[in-house]
This record gives C-alpha cells, sequence and structure tokens, in this order.
C-alpha cells in the first residue's frame, strides 16, 4: 500500500478529552511525506498499534473540526435491554469491539465501551463517512444548491468533463454505477484505490479529479455496481463545489448543529486541505448512533422529505441476495439499512423496529466473512432481544 489515503481510508479518531485537533489548510511536505509512510504500513500494524491509533489518528494526519452547537438532541436511558451480561462481554471481547450501543424508540437500551474508549471519546469512521456525504448531497439539494441527482456530475465538476464521466448523473455516482472502470483492491499497490493520491497533481486540480479523469468507461452507466471510495470522493468534491463550503463546515452546519450532536467530529483532509469525502470521519460513538437516528427519521429540515427513503432504497444490486446499495447506504434483508466502514465499524437501522445499532472496534483484519457474520448474528440478538 503506497498511498497516504489508504490509511485515511483505513484508521482515524480521536478523543474528546485531549487537546482540540488542530485544523489545517494544507499538510506540508513533512506531513505528506509521513502520511505516505503511515498509509504503507496501516494494514498491516499491529494490535496495539490499531489499538493506539484509531482513536487518536488526528495526531498522525490533519484535519478539520466539525463543530457543535449549543443544542445537544437527547438520549435519554430506556429499559435495559435483557440480554446477558456475559453474552455482550463475550461479543465484545473476541471481536475486539471498542464501542456498542442499541438505541431503540430514540432510548438508549445498551451502551457499553472498551479498548479505552469512552462516551467522551471519538472513533474512526472508515467508510462509514460515505453515508454522512451523500446526505450533505441531500441537504444541497434542499437549500437550493444542487437542482436533482438526475443532473450531470460535469455540471458541477466540470474538470471531469472529456473523461469517462461524461454522461453520468448524480443518482450514478452515488450509487456506484458510473461504469467507469476501478480496482478497489487494498492489498494491490497497483489498484486505483492505491494509487490515486500518488502521482503528481498540476497546480490547481483536485488531486480526486485528476485521477479519476483519467479512468476510462468499462459499462454504459447505470448497469453495472462496482465499489469506488474515488466516486465518494468525487461525491464530496461536488458537494463543495456546489456550496462553495469545505464539507467540515457544511457538515456542522447542516447537521451537527441542527440535530444536536454530542461531541465535535475530525475529518481528515488531503494534500491540497480538502476533506477526504470517501472516509476518514472521527465520530464519537452516541452521535453515529444519531446518525443513524437521524435517517431513521428522515431528516427533516436537513435534507428533502422523501430524501432518506430514496437513498436508503437498493438501487443496486452487489451480487449477494437480499443486499443491495443505495446513495452510499447498505441494503440488507428484512428491511434494514445500514453504514459500514473495514475493522469493524457500522450503523445498522431497523425501521420496523424503530432500532438503532451503532459498533465501532478494531477487527484484527480489515475485513472477514467471518468477521461480518460474528457481528450480524450479534445484531440479530439484540434486536430480537429489544423485541421482547
Amino acid at each position: 500500500m503506497k498511498t497516504w489515503v489508504m490509511a485515511g481510508a483505513l484508521a482515524l479518531a480521536a478523543c474528546a478529552h485531549q487537546p482540540a485537533p488542530k485544523v489545517a489548510a494544507t499538510p506540508s511536505a513533512g506531513e505528506v511525506a509521513k502520511l505516505q509512510q503511515v498509509g504503507a504500513a496501516v494494514l498491516f500494524w499491529s494490535q496495539a498499534q490499531r489499538d493506539a491509533n484509531f482513536p487518536h489518528m488526528e495526531r498522525v494526519f490533519p484535519v478539520h473540526t466539525v463543530r457543535t452547537g449549543r443544542r445537544i438532541r437527547p438520549l435519554p436511558e430506556g429499559t435495559p435491554l435483557p440480554i446477558a451480561a456475559a453474552d455482550v462481554d463475550a461479543f465484545i471481547a473476541a471481536n475486539n469491539v471498542a464501542g456498542l450501543i442499541v438505541v431503540q424508540d430514540g432510548k438508549v437500551r445498551l451502551e457499553r465501551y472498551a479498548r479505552g474508549l469512552t462516551r467522551e471519546g471519538r472513533w474512526t469512521s472508515f467508510s462509514v463517512a460515505k453515508s454522512f456525504t451523500s446526505t450533505l448531497v441531500g441537504a444541497a439539494i434542499r437549500d437550493g444548491y444542487i437542482k436533482s441527482v438526475d443532473e450531470p456530475v460535469t455540471r458541477y465538476i466540470p474538470d471531469l468533463a472529456g473523461s469517462g464521466y461524461d454522461g453520468v448523473t448524480i443518482a450514478q455516482l452515488l450509487t456506484m454505477t458510473s461504469g467507469v472502470r476501478w480496482n478497489e483492491d487494498y492489498t494491490d499497490p497497483n489498484s486505483d484505490v492505491a494509487r490515486m493520491f500518488t502521482r503528481d497533481v498540476p497546480a490547481g486540480q483536485d488531486p480526486t479529479v485528476a485521477y479519476m479523469r483519467t479512468l476510462p468507461r468499462e459499462t454504459a452507466p447505470g448497469t453495472k455496481w462496482v465499489y469506488k471510495t474515488g466516486e465518494t470522493n468525487l461525491i464530496g468534491v461536488l458537494v463543495r463545489n456546489a456550496t462553495k463550503k469545505p464539507l467540515a463546515d457544511y457538515l456542522s452546519e447542516k447537521v451537527w448543529k441542527p440535530y444536536g450532536m454530542e461531541a465535535e467530529a475530525v475529518w481528515m483532509i488531503d494534500q491540497t486541505g480538502k476533506e477526504v469525502s470517501g472516509c476518514c470521519l472521527s465520530v464519537s460513538l452516541r452521535d453515529y448512533a444519531r446518525m443513524g437516528q437521524l435517517a431513521l427519521e428522515g431528516g427533516r429540515g436537513i435534507v428533502p422529505a422523501s430524501w432518506f427513503a430514496q437513498a436508503t432504497a437498493a438501487k443496486a444490486q452487489t451480487g449477494r441476495p437480499g443486499y443491495g446499495y443505495g446513495y452510499q447506504w447498505w441494503t440488507y434483508p428484512e428491511g434494514r439499512v445500514g453504514a459500514q466502514g473495514i475493522f469493524g465499524q457500522s450503523i445498522l437501522v431497523d425501521p420496523a423496529r424503530r432500532i438503532v445499532i451503532a459498533m465501532v472496534g478494531a477487527w484484527p483484519r480489515a475485513t472477514g466473512a467471518d468477521l461480518s457474520a460474528a457481528r450480524a448474528g450479534f445484531q440479530a440478538k439484540l434486536i430480537e432481544a429489544a423485541a421482547k
């Protein structure tokens, strides 16, 4: 792995009791070199390194801060979930979980911390950030900065004109069905996700756009789903171009302050001082749960009335029966939806039972069918307990 942005895709977080994270306009040459060095090793960190770095990545990467407002949305205590504490402890220990919270009907029924995380701390989002970035598109449509998801991407990112993104809509970018060829293999140093930020960028050009415009078209837009972190980075560019605001500021304005998030978040920036929107948010466990609650409630006053119904509908098939992809949200069996990131980060929303489950951790591997199955099984157990 040779790209520093992979470190952002794979790790970051901060603890609220630590000194306020720095706000950097543009990383220095030394910082960029440091990012590249850490990015080369992040997938191969030891468990001790993951535990040490996942809650403190602002010490390694320059960030922008997502500010809170004066009002905090309460998460009152609910009836404790009828599940054996020993079962919860065993799952947490076996799966390197740092934080687990279950909210039903807006009330906390279970909340646990481990691995040094506390209620006041923050933890890496990895690709859970994609669902936050998607929400900013909805906010920009409500605010009139963007007219519709049916508009062409090139209207807001004109530097993509003449590339494989000609004729691609915002909706197709959101659903990762652009038809542009992409390789997301984190273990392949020649993959697109590994090379995206390694190339020299001409002065004044966005590094994501400069790379993405070189990619060829593989299929017609709208016909094939391929997971592409680079396209979520493009969504961030699109929102930034439309609103003329840094993403951290817009997230603060549209979500953190009006919805009443509890703790400041931090968002890693690239070598040009722009947020890496496909990953790289550090958020408190309770605020991850609030994000799930916002989606469950429909985001009234933040996004258009129908936004989350559209965003969490399966608009693309991922090749696994019952599992689909919406506007940067995953869809699951039984009508459940969620956000997920490697190394064990997730937000699960069960609309039928009005449940949100947020979980953060430091899996021993970035991904794994066994790890995902264990999490899904425990989530189902939590939902079953909540129904009693």
